[in-house]
């Protein structure tokens, strides 16, 4: 009985391991190559496949997602013969896992050579300063070269990136200076435009403010000049509306003789000659004038004289 317990212990075991191998489940966004007898079979997609076991076998496992590869930097030469050190990072998606699988031996050691020579020939075309300012343009030429290259790998390159770019020490120095350089310069200028347009700000703030003064000053005259002109006309109307005589006339003229006269630098001041009318007048005025019995004040006689004779 030991005999016959061991074989079908034996067979279980093989049936299970035939189970195993026959049942194969492959994740969500993979594949798997089969080959029967060292020979390509078919592709195994997501889901629960069956093999024949111990006849197939699974060549290789594929992820079919997305793959971020880094390579680390590599030297290279520009066209003005500078050395050049570039980061660059492919983005790339297998599409086809037999063609990776049989087409090339390590897709990835493949793509990192090609991305070197090709980067080689885009930089060798460009100096210095086009290398720092075309990244677009770099990265354009080579994920080109690169998808038409690897298409027949079953491989698509949906992006490359370049991470750095690091010219020599010697030259980062020199960029560095003059990049200082512009912009002191840059703020030179910009504080020179900045005094400028002050200057000419307060140029015109101050012609503005003469004009606005100059107009107010010459409102003011003409507002001072109608006053004035209004003062007189209506001092002219009550003038003619009251009707003076000459007598009252002659004494507001001599009311207004010590205000001619007022002021210390008023050393010589004329007379004129309507000052004797106005005497005159007033003289008259008076001697008609009598306070005790509104007579005439008789004036004084002077004595005769006679003239000396003449020899």
């Amino acid at each position: 009985m030991e005999p016959i317990i061991i074989v079908l212990i034996i067979l279980v075991v093989l049936v299970f391991i035939a189970l195993i191998k026959t049942i194969q489940v492959i994740p969500q966004a993979s594949a798997a190559i089969v080959e029967r007898f060292g020979r390509y079979t078919r592709t195994l997609n997501a889901g629960l496949n069956i093999v024949v076991p111990f006849i197939d076998s699974i060549r290789n496992r594929i992820d079919l997602r997305e793959q971020v590869v880094p390579f680390p930097p590599q030297p290279v030469i520009t066209q003005d013969n500078l050395v050049v050190n570039i980061d660059t990072v492919i983005y790339y998606q297998v599409t086809d896992a037999r063609a990776a699988t049989y087409e090339v031996a390590s897709y990835i050691q493949a793509i990192e050579q090609l991305t070197v020579t090709t980067l080689r020939n885009i930089i060798g075309g460009m100096d210095l300063e086009r290398t720092l300012t075309s990244r677009e343009e770099i990265n354009a030429a080579l994920r080109g070269v690169l998808d038409e290259a690897t298409g027949k790998w079953g491989i698509r390159v949906n992006r490359v990136e370049l991470k750095a770019i690091e010219p020599p020490t010697s030259i980062q120095d020199s960029m560095e200076k003059q990049m200082r350089a512009d912009r002191d310069k840059r703020a030179a200028i910009l504080q020179a435009e900045g005094v400028r347009q002050s200057q000419i700000l307060t140029a015109e703030g101050e012609k503005q403010s003469s004009i606005l003064r100059a107009e107010g000053e010459a409102k003011a005259a003409a507002l001072r000049a109608e006053g004035e002109a209004q003062a007189i006309r209506v001092v002219f109307e009550s003038i003619h509306a009251g009707d003076p005589d000459q007598k009252l006339l002659s004494y507001q003229y001599l009311q207004m003789l010590p205000k001619i006269a007022e002021g210390d630098a008023n050393k010589l001041w004329i007379v004129p000659s309507e000052i004797g009318d106005a005497l005159k007048g007033l003289g008259g005025a008076i001697g008609n004038f009598n306070p005790a019995g509104g007579g005439s004040i008789p004036k004084p006689s002077s004595p005769n004289r006679e003239a000396p004779p003449i020899d």
